[in-house]
C-alpha cells in the first residue's frame, strides 16, 4: 500500500478523493496510513490534497513511473459499453428514478450512479441472464427492478426488500410506465418464504458488507434459484478485508456454484446525501482535508457466480438468520460511528 501511495503522489498533488477512487484497500488501513506518511514528513498536506516531500520522493523508483497503466477510457474497466438502445434505456430510467427515497441510515442504504445500473443490466443481458429469465433482487436501494423492466426482457421482476418507501415508489413508477414489477416487504434475516423457494433463474444483490449481512444476503438469493441459476453482487474494497472475500468465496464455491466474473470497479457510489454522510471518517486524519468536490470514490467489485447443476442450500431457508449492520473492525463509513 505504501509504495502504491508514494507513487502515485509522486506523479502529482492528489486529493484524498482521488487517492481513494484510485487505491482500492481497506479504508480504515489506508486512511491510517495516509495518518502515518504525513506524521514521518514522507508526505506534506493542506486542504488542496497530499503530495511528497523531498524525504518522500527520495523513495520513488523512476522504474517503477515509466510505465502508467490506464483503464479503458470507453467502458471504465467495466467490459461492457452502452450502444444506443442502452443510452435511451438511461435517460428513461434517470427521469422515472428522479423522486427516489433518500438513504436511511438505519439500514445502511446507499445507492449507486443510474449508468452503473444500466450497465449491470447490460452486461446481464450479454450473459442471456434476462430474456425469459425470472429475477429476483434482494434488496433494491438501486432501483435495479424499473431499469429490468423497462427492457422488456425478463419473464418476471421481484423485489424484495425491507423499506416499505420503496414498495410504494415502485407502484408508482410502474402504474405510471406499465411495468410489472412485484414488491414485498421482507427482512433478509427472517425465514425466506416457501413460494420464493428455488423459483427464479437469477439474484441480484447489493448487500451489507458485514460478515452476518454478506452471508444473509447471498443465501437468500442462492435459496431462491433453480438449477444452474446465476446471481449477481458487489462487494468492496473500501469495507470488506481480503479475509473476508475469502469467506464469501468460500460460501459460494460450497454451494455448488462457479465464479464466472470479478470485474473491479464495476458501481460507483455517491457517499453524502442530504441527512446522511458517509464521509464523516474524515475526522480520523490528522491532517487537513478539503470538502469532497464530487468525486464518486466508494466503488464496488461486481461478481457473476453460476450454479454447476443444483445450487447446494448450506443452510435451511426456513432458518432465521442473524444480521448485523456495522462491523466494529472494518466499517469506518456508517454515520453512527460518529454521533455524539
Amino acid at each position: 500500500m505504501r509504495r502504491i501511495l508514494l507513487h502515485e503522489l509522486a506523479v502529482s498533488k492528489h486529493s484524498l478523493w482521488e487517492l481513494l477512487g484510485r487505491c482500492q484497500f481497506l479504508l480504515r488501513d489506508l486512511l491510517e496510513e495516509l495518518n502515518s506518511l504525513v506524521e514521518e514528513g514522507l508526505v506534506a498536506a493542506d486542504e488542496g490534497g497530499l503530495w511528497l516531500t523531498e524525504r518522500g520522493r527520495a523513495l520513488v523508483d523512476e522504474a517503477y513511473l515509466r510505465y502508467r497503466p490506464r483503464l479503458c477510457e470507453a467502458c471504465g474497466g467495466r467490459r461492457i459499453i452502452l450502444d444506443d438502445a442502452f443510452q435511451e434505456l438511461l435517460q428513461e430510467f434517470k427521469e422515472a428514478t428522479r423522486r427516489r427515497p433518500l438513504p436511511q441510515p438505519g439500514y445502511f442504504q446507499g445507492y449507486m450512479r443510474e449508468h452503473d445500473v444500466v450497465a449491470r443490466v447490460a452486461l446481464m443481458h450479454y450473459y442471456g441472464d434476462l430474456w425469459g429469465r425470472e429475477v429476483i433482487l434482494i434488496g433494491d436501494d438501486d432501483l435495479l427492478s424499473v431499469a429490468l423492466s423497462m427492457t422488456g426482457l425478463p419473464k418476471r421482476v421481484v423485489v424484495v426488500d425491507i423499506d416499505e418507501r420503496l414498495g410504494l415508489l415502485l407502484s408508482e413508477i410502474a402504474g405510471e410506465r406499465g411495468l410489472d414489477i412485484e414488491f414485498r416487504r421482507y427482512d433478509v434475516a427472517e425465514p425466506l418464504p416457501d413460494d420464493l423457494i428455488g423459483a427464479f433463474d437469477v439474484f441480484s444483490t447489493e448487500p451489507l458488507e458485514t460478515w452476518l449481512g454478506l452471508r444473509a444476503f447471498i443465501l437468500r438469493g442462492v435459496g431462491c434459484l433453480r438449477e444452474g441459476g446465476v446471481g449477481y453482487f458487489g462487494l468492496t474494497r473500501a469495507e470488506a478485508s481480503l479475509e473476508k472475500w475469502r469467506r464469501v468465496e468460500a460460501l459460494v464455491t460450497r454451494m455448488n456454484f462457479a465464479v464466472t466474473d470479478v470485474i473491479a470497479g464495476f458501481s460507483y457510489y455517491p457517499t453524502k446525501f442530504e441527512e446522511v454522510d458517509y464521509e464523516a471518517f474524515v475526522r480520523r486524519l490528522r491532517f487537513p482535508v478539503g470538502e469532497n468536490p464530487g468525486v464518486d470514490w466508494y466503488r464496488s467489485t461486481l461478481f457473476r457466480i453460476e450454479a454447476v447443476g443444483r445450487p447446494r442450500l448450506v443452510v435451511d431457508p426456513g432458518k432465521r438468520l442473524r444480521l448485523t449492520y456495522i462491523d466494529e473492525e472494518e466499517d469506518i463509513t456508517h454515520p453512527a460511528l460518529y454521533e455524539g
